[in-house]
């Protein structure tokens, strides 16, 4: 097993929806919006990529399903595609989407970027909480 890198963080200040420091959500596949492994977010993020989600099959079909499909491989991007069990930052507008539709995948609280709150409240984010 190899040991994987400390992620650079874009943001040393950030917060998670606890209030704590955001931790790391995925270094294998390496997600965020800054592709540094946390679900940090900033002016160009323009999507809230900021809710650390666990990903399942009904998740990922339900987003290839309405147009952002997560799971193909795509090696122009250097994107080997998700699967499930993987950890992937999600934009809290999808997530959102997801929800009210039935299909949202669990969350890890302490990776997920407090503005997240701004489209989720945090007892919906603790009902769907991975514990």
């Amino acid at each position: 097993m190899t040991t994987q890198p400390a992620p650079t963080r874009y943001d040393e200040t950030a917060r998670n929806v606890l209030g704590g420091e955001l931790i790391p959500c995925s270094l294998d596949p390496v997600t965020g919006f800054y592709r540094n492994g946390c679900c940090e977010t900033g002016p160009h993020d323009l999507g809230l990529h900021t809710v650390c989600a666990v990903m399942t099959e009904e998740f990922l079909a339900f987003s290839k399903s309405t147009g952002n499909d997560l799971s193909t491989p795509r090696p122009e991007f250097a994107f080997r595609g998700l699967k499930p069990g993987d950890r992937w930052c999600l934009c809290a507008g999808r997530w959102r989407e997801a929800l009210d539709a039935g299909m949202a995948p669990q969350v890890i609280l302490e990776a997920t970027h407090e503005e997240t709150l701004a489209i989720v409240s945090l007892g919906v984010l603790k009902d769907h909480a991975v514990v």
